[in-house]
Formats: structure tokens, sequence, C-alpha cells
């Protein structure tokens, strides 16, 4: 079945049939990934779905956003799980570049990006990832040319500059935020959840549910360091080695101002074992 599923390994032929689509009138939607698709990823995809008459997945496991000493060569990788996943849930083409292909000799040519991308969440302790990901992201989508492009609201700051960097630079694709698919027991759904021990796999769903607890208690109390810096204690004990617990504005990432109509996202970051997990949620 995965066999059927029309491919493109280059620029050339991936714009050659977004352009006999446009040709026809319909709308085209980009889901980007790293590959490794799980639920999460498919939500995405369903979500570009119901936007779109057509929908791209792209697989690139992107060297860029990877530091020295990162997961870069170790990172999940199953292209004909993949393929057959997508078949399954009717996605018409999979953009399947190389390194070569989006990088070639002599690429000299990275996207800056500061806005969302530099509030000191992921971008204090990943000070390389967002131009990686702005970089690629704002390639797909002129190598596509589509009208959507999807992304997970579980990598939030990265919607957000995302979202940013497209406005700025005029790109005319719309980008649209889908909510974060979780396993029952409220983890997250990630990639790199297969890195989690059978133990780790236990302890992980608390950080979801230590932002619960921490949202609700904010939504009493209105006291954000207290409420953050119990939710840090709660984490640490549970073994995780905190980066971040923030309350941050839901719609710029700035440090909250504290009136009462702001919108309030709370954001975490934290490593079980060789695993670094994130999560957000809406207060």
């Amino acid at each position: 079945m995965s066999k059927q599923l029309p491919q493109a390994p280059t620029v050339k032929a991936l714009r050659q049939r977004v352009a006999r689509w446009r040709r026809d009138k319909l709308k085209v939607a980009l889901v980007p990934t790293m590959g490794a698709l799980h639920e999460g990823h498919l939500s995405l995809v369903d979500h570009a779905n119901a936007l779109a008459d057509r929908t791209v997945v792209s697989i690139f496991v992107n060297p860029a956003q990877f530091a020295a000493g990162e997961d870069l060569t170790t990172y999940p990788r199953d292209l004909e799980g993949d393929l057959a996943k997508l078949s399954s849930r009717k996605a018409n083409l999979v953009f399947v570049p190389t390194g070569e292909e989006m990088y070639p000799e002599g690429f000299a040519t990275s996207v800056a990006v500061k806005g969302p991308a530099a509030v000191e969440l992921e971008d204090k302790h990943r000070p390389h990832f967002f131009t990686g990901v702005a970089t690629v992201v704002a390639k797909l989508l002129i190598q596509a040319g589509c009208d959507f492009a999807v992304f997970g609201e579980k990598d939030y700051q990265q919607l957000m500059t995302v979202t940013r960097m497209a406005a700025d630079l005029d790109i005319a694709t719309k980008i649209v935020g889908a909510p974060t698919i979780r396993h029952e027991d409220g983890l997250a759904m990630s990639s790199r959840n297969a890195y989690l021990s059978d133990y780790e796999r236990v302890v992980a769903p608390l950080l979801h549910k230590t932002l619960q607890e921490t949202a609700e208690e904010l939504r009493v109390s209105g006291d954000v360091e207290t409420c953050l810096r119990k939710a840090r204690r709660a984490l640490n004990k549970a073994s995780f080695r905190v980066d971040y617990v923030e309350a941050r504005n839901g719609e710029t990432l700035k440090k909250l101002m504290g009136t009462s109509d702001e919108p309030i996202r709370l954001l975490a970051a934290a490593s079980l074992g060789k695993t670094r997990l994130i999560d957000n949620i809406a207060v």
C-alpha cells in the first residue's frame, strides 16, 4: 500500500506536482515532519485534509536544528513505516529530500529569528535551534507554495516563531496550529518518547499533570511565582532535570504583564534520563 503513495525526492518534482494541482484550482496543505510518525503527526495530516483538497507531508531530519552532541545520528527513522501510515491517512504526496537536496554544496544562507524565538525558553537552552527551524521551514514553504502549513501546538514556541517568520517574510502560506495529541495518561506524543525506559515512561506523564495542577492553582491564587516554584520542586522531586517551567503571554511568549485579561500559557521542558520532554497548556 505504501508503494502507491507518490513521493517527491526533489524540489523540482514537488513543484511539478503542486503546479498540476494548482492548474485544477485545488487548495494544498503542507505538514512538515522529521518522520518517525506517530498519532500526533497523523492528526496534523487529518487537520490538513480538512483544510485543503490535497496534502503534502515532508519527511526530513533537519541537521541545521541539531547542535553538536544532540541526537541527530540516533534520531528515530522509519521511512517504510511512515509511508504506510500516511497512506492510511490519505496523504497525497510525500516530499522526501536528501540533505544534499535541501542544503546543496555552497549553501550559505540562514534565517535569523527574534520575537517569540528570543524569549529565554527553548532558545536559552538550545540557542542554535530556531535558526535551523526557521531556515528549513522557510525553504519548505517556498518550495511547496502551499495554501496552508500545519504545525502542532506541542512545540508552541516553534509554532509562534514560524508564524512570525512567515508573516515577516510575506510568505503567503497560512500557518495553522493544531492541538497537542496525548496518550491516555496525558503524556504528549513525541518521537523522542521512544528513548524513555519502562520506568521513565511511567514517570513522564507527571510533566503534564504538574502543568495541569499549576494552571488550576494559578486560576485560583494568581500568584505566578509561587505556583511556578512549586511546579519546579515537584518535577525535581520526581527525578526530572528541569530546564524551565514558565508562565508567559500566550500570544507573544513575553513575560506576563499581570493584567486580568492577559492570555497565559504554561510552558515546560525537563529531562528524564537521556530524554528531553517539552509540554505546554493554556491557563
